[in-house]
């Protein structure tokens, strides 16, 4: 970029102290830099953008070689698997020199649990007590504080 050393900033600003004048230079100064603030934050702007994009074709690289090791593996394991598949195909019909011992797959269901009576349980059986039965034998469903109940039968 430009080197602008101490000298030159002072001859410059000799310079535009005689052709500006002592009263409008420090606005024209401040409208300088905030000009160069405006400069510089639009340069760094385009300069991250740059790094962004450079970075996004970086990952794109990685992405496509990542994707074809992929591939590459998943194509191995495809033949590696045609070929178990084809030694066992040899093996079950005899023409491998391998014995053709080969245990036989049976299928077991699986066995549903059995269902067991709750037995003497008193929650399960007081859960199905129906509501209304629970209404009219005066069983309280919620609980509820002494203090509440007395507001609640108090006489108005």
């Amino acid at each position: 970029m430009i080197d602008i050393g101490l000298s030159k900033m002072a001859l410059i600003g000799a310079v535009a102290l005689i052709v500006i004048g002592p009263e409008k230079l420090p606005r024209v100064a401040r409208t300088v830099g905030t000009l160069l603030g405006k400069a510089q934050r639009y340069v760094n702007d385009v300069k991250s953008e740059v790094n962004r994009s450079m970075e996004l074709d970086e990952l794109r690289k990685m992405k496509d070689t990542v994707e074809t090791a992929a591939r590459d593996v998943h194509s191995s394991v495809q033949t590696h698997a045609s070929d178990y598949q084809a030694g066992i195909d040899n093996a079950m019909l005899g023409h491998g020199s391998e014995p053709s011992i080969v245990p036989p797959t049976t299928y077991v269901e699986p066995v549903p649990p059995q269902y067991r009576h709750p037995g003497k349980n008193w929650r399960i059986k007081r859960g199905a007590t129906p509501q209304w039965y629970k209404a009219r034998a005066g069983v309280r469903t919620k609980a509820q504080s002494a203090a509440a109940r007395v507001a609640r039968h108090r006489p108005k």
